[in-house]
């Protein structure tokens, strides 16, 4: 017998009689939609963003209260109705620079990290109008909202862009001063729909 097939016997008679991890009933990350939804909220205001909470017919209000007198870039596939906004068409990053802030929808968001993600779909537009104003309202639906980054991972196309957004642009310089704006929009307000 080779030391691999004794070592093999050994480790079959330790076992036997145990039941495989697979017989478990998996444990719920997250006791229900509701506590997810509401735990995205806190983890996204943990990163200096504003949250707001609306139902379906107030998106539109919403949107604009957030915008407040900016003047917004939006996909051509948004499908909410944004006043004085111009369509991205491929603006230049000058044209974009001297918009005030950009409106999308997510592709998903991580409750576990207040993570949004951006697919770069119609909805959501290409990246570069998420990069250049200086304020991003983003659309989140409850029903995108998941726990972890790896359901992330399981709905994500992997051949499309992908822009992970955790907070407005930040970072830190040598004696940790944090600096906003710096790579992307100063300001993040995401509207979380149902």
């Amino acid at each position: 017998m080779s030391a691999r097939d004794d070592i093999l016997r050994r480790v079959r008679s330790a076992l036997d009689g145990v039941s495989p991890v697979t017989d478990l009933p998996a444990a719920p990350r997250v006791p229900d939609r509701g506590d997810l939804v509401a735990l995205f909220a806190e983890r996204v205001e943990d990163y200096r963003a504003e949250v707001t909470r609306c139902a379906p017919d107030e998106v539109a209000a919403v949107v604009a209260a957030a915008l407040g007198t900016a003047r917004p870039v939006v996909p051509p596939g948004l499908g909410i109705e944004v006043a004085g906004s111009v369509v991205d068409d491929g603006l230049t990053a000058a044209d974009l620079d001297a918009l005030d802030a950009v409106v999308t929808r997510a592709a998903v968001g991580v409750a576990e990290t207040g993570t949004i993600v951006l697919d770069h779909r119609d909805d959501q537009g290409r990246r570069a109008i998420t990069l250049v104003p200086d304020l991003h309202v983003c659309v989140v639906d409850a029903a995108q909202v998941v726990a972890d980054v790896a359901d992330a991972l399981a709905l994500l196309d992997p051949s499309r862009p992908l822009t992970w957004i955790s907070g407005p642009s930040a970072t830190s310089d040598i004696e940790l001063d944090r600096v906003e704006g710096v790579h992307g929009p100063r300001t993040l307000r995401v509207v979380v729909v149902g």
